[in-house]
Order: structure tokens, then sequence, then C-alpha cells
């Protein structure tokens, strides 16, 4: 099985890439980055686009894989409408179409967050569930992953400072919060295992929330 995994280089990235790279029925791993992840294993390839929501330099790299899982996505604190949806609308979309044309059964795995909601009254639920239904919509094989808290395994970290302040409070207490209220906690070693059952052997619902992932 080949993989293309978008966002290699943050938490929820790292952690497929590390599943993946643990995996034998994964054969080859192509990361698309921005920067270099700085992993150097014979699985992994990587390829450099400046501009996420224009595939067409690297379409030649994308031929011949399995599944893409796309784990790019950046917080909405900050962020007007506009700016969140370039990165969680329009860059997800363009991979989405650009990878159908080229591997037509691929699965698709969308990392999309606890809450989304295309009817919703937050501004980033209604951007994200618009964007898991153009995924699902696009691919046969799409799935929109909705993770609550995550938290992360194997070194993985949060490009978010709040987030890395967030994770180093409550790693105490995570076992017994994920055993207590499953549908609330994830780790990213489980979340990462998760999408690649997805590739392999396919999930009976399109969207799952964090209990679907365990």
């Amino acid at each position: 099985m080949n993989v293309i995994i978008f966002g290699a280089t943050g938490m929820v990235g790292q952690s497929v890439l590390h599943a993946s790279l643990q995996d034998p029925d994964v054969e080859q791993v192509l990361a698309v980055v921005r920067t270099p992840t700085e992993v150097r294993h014979p699985k992994v390839r990587e390829v450099l686009l400046d501009d996420f929501a224009e595939l067409t330099p690297i379409e030649d790299e994308l031929v011949g894989y399995d599944a893409c899982f796309y784990c790019l996505g950046v917080s909405s604190v900050g962020l007007d409408e506009a700016a969140y949806t370039k990165v969680n609308y329009e860059y997800p979309v363009a991979a989405a179409r650009t990878l159908v044309r080229i591997n037509p059964d691929m699965t698709f795995v969308y990392v999309s967050g606890g809450g989304t909601n295309p009817d919703g009254r937050q501004m980033w639920a209604r951007v994200k569930g618009r964007t898991e239904n153009a995924v699902i919509k696009t691919f046969r094989n799409g799935y929109a992953f909705r993770p609550g808290m995550v938290q992360p395994t194997f070194r993985a970290t949060s490009k978010t400072n709040w987030f890395r302040t967030l994770y180093a409070f409550t790693a105490p207490a995570f076992p017994l919060l994920e055993r207590v209220a499953p549908q609330y906690a994830i780790t990213t070693g489980r979340l990462g295992r998760a999408m690649l059952r997805a590739a392999r052997t396919g999930f009976p619902h399109h969207i799952l929330e964090n209990r679907d992932l365990r």
C-alpha cells in the first residue's frame, strides 16, 4: 500500500506517518510538505509544495497511490473566515479534486474535528463541515475523521503553543480520560492506526466521530 500525507510535520500528520512506518503493509509514504520533515526512512519520500491550492507542479509525483491522509490545517484563533477557509477548505478540496482525477479509486481521509457541523453557529465548524461534504462527494472512499481531544504519543508535537501547554497539563490524567470518556479523547497512536484501517478495510460510515476511531 502506498500512501500520501499532507501535513506530515503537524501533530496528527506525525502520528499517521509514524503508524505508516511501523505498518508492514505500507510500502511507500509520500509526504507533501512546505518544509522538510527531517524524517529519514527508506519508505519516505518528500515533495515540496509552496501553494497547496495548486497541485499542478507536483501532479506527476502523485500517481500510483492507494490512500491520502489529509492532516493539514490551522486553528481558527486569530483568523477571519476568509483566511481560515483558504487553509481548511480550499487547500483540502484542491487536493481531493486533483487526486480523484489521478487516482480515482484511492481512499481519502480528511481529518476534521469533534463538533464539526456545516450548519453550526461557529465559523470553524461550518467551514470544516463544508470540507467534509466536499471530500465525501468527491471520493467513493472518502472519510471525514472527527477526533476530540488528541493526546500526542511517539514524540508527536503540536505546532500551536497553547495546545502544547494544554497537552502537558492534561497528560497525567489522559489515560483515565480516554477510558471513561472515549467519545471525547484519543491518542495520536490510535488516530494514526484508524487512518490506516480506513485505507485497508474501510468503515461502514463516511463521517467518523471520536468513539468510532478507537
